[in-house]
């Protein structure tokens, strides 16, 4: 009877660190439900009402300066030093670097590209959003307040609202939300909520922002990770492009390029099969000129005298006497030979 070795808690920890052969079928891909549809809404209606009661200088305002005035920093001055250090996770750059190792490890092990676009994303929409609500509102801190119960509003201020609490609502829920399995989505959701919220009431405590502005930055972040399905089908479509670029520049790599033929090299003349024994040759037919040919110089018709018939020449100057008896050669009238 064979038995399996029943493997560890270590075990299967490792086992999920090894690299899947293929990219999982099951990958869940958040939809756009009808309870993520309500959530939105109500969300969004929440910061438009916190947005509306700074504008109006309602009671918001003035919860904002009581607390202001409270000066939560002198009243618990031991947590100082904790909190310090605990609102960096809500800073954009060491949060996403940290998200961004995690998820390029999912993505590596997965063999897909969806978390790391997904991420991208998120950061791109809270960038677009919590930016041009900063710099439109221009909201002054506390710490730069210029009237006593005024909502320091359109003042060249950029604190409304809170980036730092935005920001953690989106960097930490990105894990919610590429979750594998629900249980783990509603734990890392509740985790990132308690993280963002405590983030911002941090920066109430050393007095860099309003309450409201925490209040605001929560809402604007649950927004964007609300809003994230409708983007999904750009996501897939980006993926894909990016993995059939890769695939062509491979691709590219792996064939041969031929090697260029040298320069001033004569091609090779092929020279037409002789044909075997007992064939017939076949014979080209001439080709009839343009124009007649004209005839040598020396075949032109006319009088054409021999060479013993010209008229010998005797050069001007000449020291050579002429000789009377001398005839020309090739003549009739000949001399014979001595001895003849």
């Amino acid at each position: 009877m064979r038995t399996e070795r029943m493997l560890s808690r270590l075990d299967r920890v490792f086992a999920r660190l090894d690299r899947e052969p293929g990219r999982p079928a099951d990958i869940d891909v958040p939809r756009m439900s009808r309870h993520r549809v309500v959530l939105f809404s109500a969300t969004l209606a929440f910061y438009v009402a916190i947005v509306w009661a700074v504008v109006v200088s309602s009671w918001l305002v003035r919860l904002d300066w009581q607390v202001m005035f409270f000066r939560p920093y002198q009243q618990w001055p031991q947590i100082h030093a904790f909190l310090d250090y605990y609102v960096v996770l809500g800073q954009r750059g060491p949060t996403a670097t940290m998200i961004a190792s995690w998820l390029g490890w999912r993505a590596w092990r997965q063999h897909t590209l969806r978390p790391l676009l997904t991420l991208a994303t998120a950061l791109l929409l809270l960038n677009i959003t919590v930016g041009a609500a900063k710099y439109g509102m221009g909201r002054l801190g506390p710490h730069y307040a210029t009237v006593i119960g005024a909502n320091e509003m359109w003042r060249g201020g950029d604190i409304f609202p809170s980036g730092h609490t935005a920001n953690a609502v989106v960097t930490w829920g990105i894990l919610a939300y590429l979750a594998s399995t629900p249980r783990a989505r509603r734990w890392l959701s509740a985790a990132s909520a308690v993280t963002a919220l405590g983030v911002g009431l941090t920066t109430v405590y050393l007095g860099t922002h309003w309450l409201s502005d925490v209040l605001l930055g929560w809402a604007a972040g649950l927004l964007i990770m609300l809003a994230l399905p409708w983007f999904e089908p750009l996501i897939a479509r980006a993926e894909t492009s990016i993995l059939a670029a890769r695939d062509r520049r491979r691709s590219r790599r792996a064939t041969p390029v031929p090697a260029p033929a040298p320069v001033g090299t004569p091609s090779p003349v092929v020279a037409p099969p002789r044909p075997a024994t007992g064939e017939e040759v076949p014979v080209r037919e001439p080709v009839a000129a343009g124009r007649a040919s004209r005839p040598p110089a020396y075949l032109a018709p006319g009088p054409h005298m021999t060479r013993a018939e010209r008229t010998p020449v005797t050069p001007v100057g000449s020291r050579r006497p002429p000789h009377p008896d001398r005839v020309s050669r090739g003549t009739a009238s000949a001399r014979p030979l001595a001895g003849g």
